[in-house]
Formats: structure tokens, C-alpha cells, sequence
């Protein structure tokens, strides 16, 4: 007789666990001694074999199959951890720019994605409800959230800046003079 599925974590109960696992470790890492060091090294250990079943398990996996198990937060979050994410960080870090552009443009804003400079996400933001100055400003309400979405699903880029562009200069058409042929 087959036995029941063992039961599924909802998401709210996978961010409370990793919500604890982050408390019990800032303890452990806050301990001093020898079997402090045993603990962090054994939580790294096992953190890297799980990792390399996780690497396993895209190897054995189609394309088709890869994709459908990155559209799932949490092995998302697990494959960008172990570097084996099958989307560029590119990709990522704009999906993450257009989900939040419709809560932007309700505040009167907008943000579009504008590409990856090096390691920069770059990202042109106008002023909104939300913005602020511009958006240009690093402490506005906006620019914060586009920096956390964007390093929640792609953390190997080091920075997200904003694009700022100048307006070409308006020339009145009446300054325009008419040059003759020689």
C-alpha cells in the first residue's frame, strides 16, 4: 500500500523557515569558538552537495524542463545561490524591472529596463508619485525597490543605476537661418 505524500510547504512557510535559518545562523556565527566553526563549515558543506544535486538534476533535465523549474521562486533563488540559474542575469534582472512597472506607472512614474553595462544594471526611471526628483535620486522610494528586485533575482550584478538622459536643447525654429548655395 503506497503511503501519503508527504506534505508541501506553502511559501509563507518556506520564507518563515528561511526567516529562522537566517537567525540561527547569525547566532551560530556570533558564538566564538572551535564548534562554531565545525557549524558555519557544516551548514557551507551541506549548502555547496545541495547545490551540486540541484546542478544534477538541470543537467538531466531538458531546456523545456529548466525553464518551467526557474519560473518557481524558491529553485530560482537556489539556482541563482549556486551559479547554475539557465537564464542570463540580464534576462532576470529585466522580468524583474517589467513586474514592476505597472505599480510605478500607478504612482505616476515609470521605469523601463535599459540593459546591463559590465556588471550595472541600468534602468531609466521618471518621475512619479513614488519618485521623488527625478527617480535619479538613490534614496527615493522607487529606485530602492527596483535595486532589491533586481539583486533578489540577480545578485552577481553589482550595481543598478539609473539612466539619465538629457534632453536634447530646444533650437526655436526662428533662430533657424537659411544658408545659399556658394
Amino acid at each position: 500500500m503506497a503511503e501519503a505524500a508527504t506534505a508541501r510547504l506553502a511559501d509563507p512557510d518556506v520564507e518563515a523557515r528561511l526567516g529562522r535559518l537566517d537567525e540561527l545562523l547569525e547566532g551560530i556565527e556570533s558564538a566564538p569558538g572551535p564548534t562554531t566553526r565545525s557549524a558555519t563549515e557544516a551548514v557551507a558543506l551541506l549548502t555547496e552537495v545541495y547545490g551540486e544535486a540541484l546542478a544534477r538534476v538541470l543537467d538531466h533535465a531538458g531546456e523545456q524542463l529548466a525553464e518551467r523549474l526557474a519560473e518557481d521562486e524558491l529553485l530560482a533563488h537556489l539556482m541563482v545561490l549556486h551559479d547554475i540559474h539557465p537564464e542570463p542575469a540580464e534576462r532576470r534582472a529585466a522580468r524583474a524591472v517589467e513586474r514592476l512597472r505597472p505599480a510605478v506607472q500607478e504612482r505616476g512614474g515609470d521605469v523601463e529596463w535599459a540593459g546591463v553595462e559590465g556588471q550595472v544594471a541600468r534602468v531609466r526611471l521618471t518621475a512619479g508619485g513614488g519618485c521623488g526628483s527625478g527617480c535619479g535620486g538613490g534614496g527615493s522610494e522607487v529606485t530602492d525597490a527596483v535595486r532589491a528586485a533586481v539583486f533578489a533575482v540577480a545578485p552577481e550584478l553589482t550595481a543598478v543605476e539609473p539612466v539619465t538622459e538629457t534632453a536634447p536643447a530646444f533650437v526655436p525654429l526662428t533662430t533657424l537661418t537659411h544658408r545659399g548655395a556658394p
